[in-house]
């Protein structure tokens, strides 16, 4: 019998644990986990493999410190990116909880420096941004790079391991839920965890299992927008002039021929593209370190799309597309821009011959207009070419696009201002699986709420 327990040692789980530790050090915790400890997570395509193994749990995705563990641990400052804690709060409120978060993360081990503090350069970009009808949203990034990303969550894994229970390699099967209220969980070992408390924060490796168990539960879930789209690698130099003074910029463009919303995400300055397994599916996603450099600049390009009634299954709409890719290049498709404009697939030699050197080397050179809808694909072009606009050189014919990258964050659960489910006493649910948030920031931010919360009561 615990007092509190957690599923998922993401950033929200991380952090609600080391609140509740703070503020009740005599309560009992544990933190449940389906993948490894950070020091045993690794990742096949990292160590040289050609090819992506497909494990079961994927190393990049599952595991102590989430799917942002192996990311380059950008922590974006600001309630305006990265989440809707502002849904449930005052901005005041996530701002406090923002900060206090980040203070956290430099108690373990973070860097000190903070990129786009400097408003007068800010302005300056966000003119020119302007200028070609893109919204650049201010958003001051620590960043601290895969290596220290890494350093901290071990730092925090170690301290935690002193306080609570820790469980890896086991995952939540089944919700206990007795007269309207949560009492415990049911392990896919057979082993029975009973809690007073109950935080669910699987992240987006759990969104799928999320959806699935609050729906037998009747517990209530809306549509959050479908976020599809590229990941695209230029030369580093073609963003040097912004990279350098903002790390991250955050550009937000809405497509002249159908008005729907592109985003840049997840920008990495000499980085490289890497290949993520969600439950057998092949996804693209991008990192960049500390140390370690390449010659080329990655980010992704996300169209956000909406549904309505009678559409309830954004997360599998997401895996349909990404499946569709691997089914015609076993895995991730790369594309030159010029190639998909002349209406041509790239091959093995047009990618070679370009003059931007692929870091995802395992990516089959393919056509992406066979697998990305219409709609989204002219909105991503649109896009390019508005960014070329203030990054001259986005929309060179050699411009690589890599597919399929989707964030499976789409269901969000109906929660109260305290991030409690509707209709379930004592089940908090929080995070990117939640629908909550999209980032290590406000996923952090709102662990810790989610902390106080129940220390209150």
């Amino acid at each position: 019998m615990y007092n509190a327990a957690i599923i998922g040692a993401g950033p929200a789980g991380i952090f609600a644990a080391l609140e509740i530790t703070k503020l009740r050090p005599d309560w009992k915790v544990v933190l449940i986990e389906k993948g490894h400890k950070i020091e045993k997570r690794k990742c096949f395509l990292r160590e040289g493999y050609d090819k992506c193994p497909r494990c079961r749990k994927c190393g990049l995705l599952c595991g102590w410190g989430g799917a942002g563990a192996f990311s380059d641990g950008k922590l974006t400052l600001t309630p305006d990116v990265g989440g809707n804690l502002v849904d449930y709060m005052s901005r005041e409120k996530v701002k406090e909880l923002i900060e206090y978060s980040d203070k956290l993360y430099l108690d373990f081990g973070a860097t000190d420096e903070v990129f786009g503090t400097d408003m007068k350069v800010f302005r300056e970009i966000e003119r020119q941004a302007s200028l070609a009808e893109l919204k650049l949203v201010h958003s001051p990034v620590r960043h601290l790079g895969t290596e220290r990303s890494l350093d901290v969550l071990k730092n925090m894994q170690d301290y935690l391991d002193k306080k609570i229970t820790i469980l890896n390699n086991v995952a939540a099967k089944t919700l206990i839920v007795e007269a309207g209220q949560v009492k415990g969980i049911v392990l896919d070992n057979g082993e029975t965890i009973c809690a007073e408390y109950t935080i669910i924060a699987p992240g987006r490796e759990g969104a799928d299992w999320l959806t699935q168990e609050f729906a037998k539960n009747k517990i209530g879930m809306v549509n959050n927008a479908v976020d599809i789209g590229v990941r695209v690698e230029l030369p580093a130099s073609v963003f040097e002039p912004i990279t350098s003074k903002l790390y991250e910029s955050k550009l937000v463009y809405y497509s002249p021929t159908f008005g729907d919303e592109v985003r840049t995400f997840c920008m990495n300055p000499n980085g490289e593209v890497v290949q993520e397994n969600y439950n057998g599916i092949s996804t693209v996603n991008g990192h960049s370190y500390a140390e370690k450099t390449t010659q080329n600049t990655n980010f992704a390009l996300l169209v956000s799309k909406k549904f309505t009634e009678p559409f309830k299954e954004p997360i599998q709409y997401g895996q349909h597309i990404a499946r569709l890719a691997n089914m015609l290049g076993g895995g991730i498709l790369v594309q030159r821009f010029g190639d998909l404009l002349e209406g041509r697939r790239s091959t093995p030699e047009r990618i070679n011959s370009s003059t931007i050197k692929p870091t995802l080397t395992c990516a089959t050179p393919g056509d992406l207009s066979l697998v990305i809808p219409y709609r989204q694909m002219l909105s991503i072009i649109e896009m390019l070419y508005a960014l070329d606009k203030i990054a001259p050189g986005t929309a060179s014919r050699y411009t690589l696009l890599y597919g399929i990258e989707v964030k499976f964050y789409s269901a969000r659960v109906k929660l109260t201002n305290e991030l409690e489910t509707e209709g379930v006493k004592n089940l908090f649910t929080t995070g990117d699986g939640a629908g909550v948030t999209r980032g290590l920031i406000q996923a952090s931010a709102s662990g810790v709420h989610v902390a106080r919360t129940i220390c209150a009561r």
